[in-house]
């Protein structure tokens, strides 16, 4: 058989409209492999946006690579079977991404995890990509240059033909963007969604060669390959090796994993790293930050209200609701598949209602005032930048009664220069303390965990009345109707063992709870002034400029130091070999 080198004398190419389908739907594999490869990466790295960038910035590089290598091999060799070749390896190569991938990720972190002592997650998330993804989207790269090729036919009509082309690969990336994160992830998963879109671009070079009846041990060997993924890929997990999983499955937001342990019930939507919702078996303290945040209604000037932003699965509204029976309580979930596990695995309380939707928009949409909101929100390993600034914390303060508290959750003891938690606590405490209120934020540690509790308190009713609401009105100033010494917030007069311990004791009757604020009293310390001086004012977190997953990084990074040391250590002293004995 003589070599071909025209497209022409191909008949399924001779309409070209066979060209412009093989366009269309390369583009819709390339966008919705990026889209999940953001849901394969996302339970062990985050979704956050630094991992957005490394997974957008590596495969534009490989589909740059592609275009011009894809351009230089049509022009030496225009072939069309070589081209549809190419389609096909990339279509069983994404096929076989459910079954292998996590494997390879796993693998490339506990390669890294005990040799790289910085910027672990995105050197891991970059090198898992690059494996993973460029191979497949170089090849999809190559596509448009050699159809072009295929389908231009003479100058005069060549910019057309570029035209439609574009047009369709635009179009099929659409649908592309859209079908996974609306369509394929919530119905069947991360995993099914590779085979369904690897499988329609894979029947495009079988349809081809069939037609042309060519490379048919090759047309067999993928539609074997790509049978026996789908069989297998869909019975494993992204945690494989968990055996007590109660539910494992994806939302529009998030993976998420429930564990039932004996004493206590997980809430994750990480592998790697973060439990993000914890619920004791036996009612009563958890041992967790709940316990501390418990602290927030009995500072408040009354107890009669809560807000969460960030429900979860509602561990906090049952602590509020047992020791706080009839506080008024309201949650906010941005994922309703959270809500709807909290209900079936949780025990969520039924008379507390909770909204599906974002924390901030919740606000701005809402006049209602509470006497303790509870903000909790995270996205996986990090905090959501739009609900970390000094707008946010603004808002809230506003939808605080007159002496009420606001306590947050922050995941990651960071201390020191640079460090996240050194930003918020700087951000809130210019948001209520402003230029005249001193005072108002405090924090406490959590014994044995990486979380620190954060309490900011509202200006008093009696602080309203005297000197109206100085921290807006005079913020700047530094003073206060004309005199320039600060007021000094009640906040510090509660925060004595004895009076922490009295006001719970006045308002919950019970005893152990009354005792541990006691305890909590002792952890509280106050959070520097920023107008003073004494902290840097330059670290306030604004919409503008709110970099928490790059100061979250480093945080994880500390964490990771940690943990991984004494396995460095070994690998150093014993090599390969100690390090294998020592993690079995």
């Amino acid at each position: 058989m003589a070599h071909i080198t025209e497209a022409s004398e191909r008949p399924i190419l001779k309409s070209k409209v066979f060209l412009y389908v093989t366009e269309f739907f390369s583009g819709m594999s390339v966008m919705a492999a990026e889209l999940g490869a953001s849901r394969l990466l996302a339970p062990y790295f985050s979704s956050s946006q630094i991992v957005w960038t490394i997974i957008i910035g590596t495969i534009m590089i490989a589909l740059a690579l592609g275009a011009v290598f894809g351009g230089r091999w049509a022009d030496r060799d225009p072939n069309p079977d070589k081209l549809y070749m190419r389609i096909m390896v990339a279509a069983v190569w994404i096929a076989l991404i459910p079954l292998v991938g996590k494997y390879l990720i796993l693998l490339i972190s506990g390669l890294l995890i005990v040799t790289v002592s910085t910027n672990f997650l995105i050197i891991a998330a970059f090198i898992s990509c690059a494996i993973i993804f460029v191979p497949p989207l170089f090849l999809l790269g190559t596509v448009t240059a050699g159809l072009n090729k295929f389908a231009t036919t003479s100058l005069e009509d060549n910019a057309s033909v570029v035209g439609r082309l574009s047009a369709c690969n635009t179009i099929g990336s659409i649908l592309g963007t859209f079908l996974p994160t609306f369509v394929t992830i919530p119905a069947v998963g991360t995993f099914v969604s590779f085979l369904i879109f690897s499988g329609v671009l894979l029947v495009i070079p079988i349809v081809y060669f069939i037609s042309i009846r060519a490379r048919r041990v090759a047309c067999a060997v993928s539609a074997v390959i790509f049978v026996a993924t789908s069989c297998v890929s869909p019975l494993t997990g992204f945690a494989f090796w968990e055996t007590n999983l109660a539910y494992e499955g994806e939302s529009i937001y998030n993976y998420l994993q429930v564990k039932n342990l004996s004493d206590r019930t997980i809430l994750s939507t990480n592998v790697l790293f973060g439990v993000q919702s914890v619920t004791m078996k036996d009612k009563g303290l958890t041992g967790m930050y709940y316990d501390t945040a418990l602290a927030a209604p009995a500072l408040a000037d009354k107890a009669d209200s809560a807000l969460i932003l960030g429900m979860g699965t509602g561990t906090y509204a049952r602590q509020l609701r047992q020791y706080y029976p009839d506080m008024k309580v309201t949650g906010v979930e941005i994922d309703q598949k959270i809500t709807d596990l909290a209900v079936r695995y949780f025990d969520e309380p039924g008379d507390v209602p909770v909204s599906t939707y974002d924390g901030r928009a919740w606000l701005a949409a809402s006049r209602e005032k509470y006497d303790v909101i509870m903000v909790d929100a995270y996205q996986d390993i990090t905090i959501p930048f739009q609900m970390s600034s000094d707008e946010f914390f603004s808002m809230v303060r506003e939808h605080l009664n007159p002496g009420g508290v606001m306590v947050v959750n922050m995941n990651m003891v960071s201390d020191g220069a640079g460090s996240i938690n050194e930003s918020l606590q700087t951000t809130i405490a210019n948001t209520f303390n402003g230029d005249c209120r001193v005072g108002t934020t405090y924090t406490a540690d959590v014994p044995n965990t990486t979380n620190r509790e954060l309490f900011a308190k509202a200006p008093t009713a009696n602080e309203l009345a005297q000197y109206g609401d100085c921290s807006d009105a005079s913020r700047g100033t530094g003073a206060i109707g004309g005199s320039s010494k600060p007021i000094r917030s009640t906040m510090h007069e509660d925060m004595s063992a004895d009076s922490l311990r009295a006001a719970t004791w006045n308002r919950t009757n019970d005893g152990a709870l009354a005792a541990y604020m006691s305890e909590v009293a002792g952890r509280m310390t106050p959070v520097a002034d920023p107008v003073a001086g004494s902290t840097d004012g330059s670290l306030i977190l604004t919409d503008d400029k709110a970099p928490v997953e790059v100061l979250g990084m480093r945080a994880i990074d500390q964490i990771i130091a940690e943990e991984a040391g004494p396995y460095r250590e070994i690998l150093r002293t014993e090599g390969l070999g100690g390090l294998l004995r020592a993690v079995q």
